[in-house]
């Protein structure tokens, strides 16, 4: 029955198939990455001993085509398959597909896959099991609708065949019955490929509570205990932990035996997942189950130190569990808030783009499941989930208050992410008294969207122009390996004018001197003095007046700053004009001569603009590199260039003219 495993393809991408592939190192198993084109250079790519190409095109093209995967296992010599979560984790088909091929997949069989895959027929199993489940119907429309009086309204529609929040939708009332049928049976046609779709009562106020279970093929059950997933938007789930904050010792274990029994009766094998709602007198029902490892695993491997990708395995290759019931204990509390890149402030929209900087928070009792490692392309085909921060603690609280530190220190820059509303979740009251439902988000929507605003009001204005300033004077130093930075910085001539831009507002800096990596001057009439202490990669550790700050700077494809201030990202850019005739207070442009000079000796390093061309306002026309930073010479208002006076690499000084100027 016994059967080793050597190698092993791992079918998911992003973090699953990261993690997957670490615990395959760890066990001396070759791993095998599969990838579509534009994950050429992902991170779980270079990790993998081997990697294959699935080519371009739709995902029914790569990571959902069943016999380019199970081919490509084949041809490269795998004894098994990982489906990781998603894509084809639960497809009965191609959990055959694998078997007929002889090669294992690290889950249950074919048969109990699609079992558990249909809803309508794993409540009927859950039925059979003495589970409780909530009152519900299923059929045609026609067969639905002719049920319609008898429903306990509010009702709940859901995909038959599906799952992940895709065609749900509550329905309060007769009359919006019919119409909230069909389109969820047009969603779930599309989706799943399955128009068909049940209704069940609508709990109140639920909580969504799992139990992650383990069973080898010699009959041997056993659960590690539970989780809590009731922080959801959109029915996905953001955070999840464990144990649960709301269940009592009696309720938790009749969920735990109602979990252990389904998997009995069904004969289930390998890592799976049975999950609950559960309302506010703690009364429990049967949701659904998941025939294979979840998101949240982490939580329970914190708490239980089991490794339930190693149990995987293990179960896979024919072995009985190791451990029994009586064996595991869980010790502590976990919390794991999802990093989606996607934007709270635009309803949660995906924010797919260039990451510019990327940072894991180093603290002690935290976990990061993540798909990148640095600065990358996060494509929009897949979902925006890129990373998993865990924290475990010895109680509730301590674990809020690591994943508050750690949602703080955690940088990430180039793209927006959901990152500052979790902290904004950890950070609510009623969370932290556990006053939640599954509809905590929606419930607290204004209220998580004005702390947002306040958080980022919270931080200095001038704070941020002063951190941007340093970064983008001494920005080329920090790249500079040959030499010491500070010895090749000299001192400013003029009182250099530098109008500021944060996300479209504006303010005026006075720059008075500038040396070995300090500034000092005025922002709207308000004096102040700025160096850079220590310099890391995008880390700068700086000082402001005195007080002691930490910052993370880049720079985005639109050529302007990110700013970490505080935790929070800032969008910065330099709008100067860089002359000293030029009266900001008139709002003009030109001076008697019509023409721009340098503010200093100089090299013209770029010239964007030529004879005849018109330029708009803010526009940059040239750019002159001076004691290494570069200075851009832009248009302050709308103009036709009449003369450009100087040539690429020329030498300049402050006296020099530069550009010549016409009115529109």
């Amino acid at each position: 029955m016994y059967r080793k495993i050597n190698k092993m393809l791992v079918a998911g991408r992003g973090e699953i198939a990261v993690r997957v592939i670490r615990t395959l190192k760890r066990l001396d198993i070759t791993s095998v990455a599969v990838y579509a084109a534009d994950d050429a250079d992902a991170l779980y790519v270079r990790m993998a001993d081997e990697a294959y190409p699935l080519g371009e095109g739709q995902l029914s093209d790569t990571y959902l085509n069943i016999s380019k995967i199970v081919n490509i296992a084949v041809d490269s010599g795998c004894d098994a398959v990982h489906p990781g979560y998603g894509f084809l984790s639960e497809n009965p088909d191609f959990a055959k597909a694998c078997a007929d091929a002889n090669v294992v997949f690290i889950g249950p069989g074919s048969d109990v896959i699609r079992l558990m895959g249909n809803k309508v027929a794993a409540r009927k199993c859950a039925i059979e099991s003495g589970i409780p489940v909530t009152w519900g119907v299923t059929g045609s429309i026609s067969e639905i609708l002719s049920q319609a009086d008898a429903m306990p309204y509010p009702v709940l529609i859901k995909a038959a065949g599906g799952g992940g929040g895709k065609a749900m939708h509550i329905v309060n009332n007769k009359s919006d019955l019919e119409t909230e049928l069909r389109r969820a049976s047009d969603e779930a046609l599309r989706y799943f490929g399955d128009g068909t779709v049940f209704v069940e009562q609508y709990v109140v106020d639920p909580r969504h509570i799992e139990v992650q279970v383990l069973a080898d093929m010699y009959g041997n059950v056993i659960h590690l205990f539970e989780r809590e997933c009731t922080i959801q938007r959109r029915y996905q789930k953001i955070i999840e932990e464990s144990p649960s904050p709301t269940l009592n010792d009696d309720k938790r274990v009749l969920l735990f035996e109602a979990a252990v029994s389904l998997c009995r009766r069904i004969g289930y094998c390998n890592a799976g997942t049975v999950e609950f709602i559960v309302d506010r007198e703690q009364n429990f029902y049967f949701l659904e189950m998941n025939t294979r490892i979840q998101v949240e695993h982490p939580v329970t491997e914190l708490c239980t130190g089991v490794d339930i990708v190693e149990e995987q395995i293990n179960i896979a290759q024919g072995r009985p569990l190791e451990i029994g019931q009586s064996d595991v204990k869980s010790s502590g509390h976990s919390i794991e808030l999802r990093i989606y890149a996607e934007d709270p402030t635009n309803e949660f929209m995906p924010s797919p783009g260039d990451v510019t900087a990327y940072h894991e928070p180093q603290l002690l009792g935290t976990r990061i499941d993540s798909s990148i490692d640095g600065p990358c392309r996060i494509s929009g085909v897949y979902d925006p989930m890129i990373a998993k921060l865990v924290c475990h603690a010895k109680d509730r609280q301590s674990a809020i208050e690591t994943a508050q530190r750690a949602l703080y220190d955690f940088i990430i820059q180039g793209i927006t992410t959901n990152k500052a509303y979790l902290w904004e979740i950890v950070r609510d009251k009623d969370f932290a008294e556990n006053n939640i439902s599954t509809h905590f988000c929606r419930n607290h929507k204004e209220k998580l969207l004005q702390a947002l605003d306040d958080s980022r009001k919270s931080v200095c204005v001038n704070d941020i122009v002063i951190t941007f300033l340093l970064f983008d004077l001494f920005k080329k130093q920090f790249s500079d390996k040959t030499q010491n930075v500070w010895e090749h910085i000299g001192y400013w001539r003029y009182i250099m004018r530098v109008p500021v831009s944060i996300e479209e507002k504006e303010r005026i800096v006075n720059i008075k001197n500038i040396s070995k990596g300090s500034i000092g001057g005025d922002i709207d009439g308000k004096a102040f003095s700025a160096q850079i202490t220590q310099v890391n990669g995008n880390q700068m550790k700086l000082k402001i007046n005195g007080r002691s700050e930490t910052a993370y700077c880049s720079v985005n494809a639109e050529n302007k700053t990110i700013v970490n201030l505080r935790g929070l990202n800032f969008i910065c850019s330099r709008n100067d004009q860089l002359d000293e005739t030029f009266d900001y207070s008139k709002g003009k442009l030109f001076n008697d001569q019509k023409t721009l000079t340098s503010p200093m000796p100089g090299k013209v390093i770029k010239i964007n603009v030529k004879e005849g061309d018109e330029v708009k306002k803010g526009s940059v026309m040239i750019v002159v590199e001076a004691m290494k930073m570069e200075n851009n010479i832009i248009a302050a208002e709308d103009a036709r260039v009449k003369k450009v006076l100087v040539k690429q690499d020329e030498m300049v000084d402050n006296k020099m003219q530069l550009i010549e100027l016409d009115e529109l």
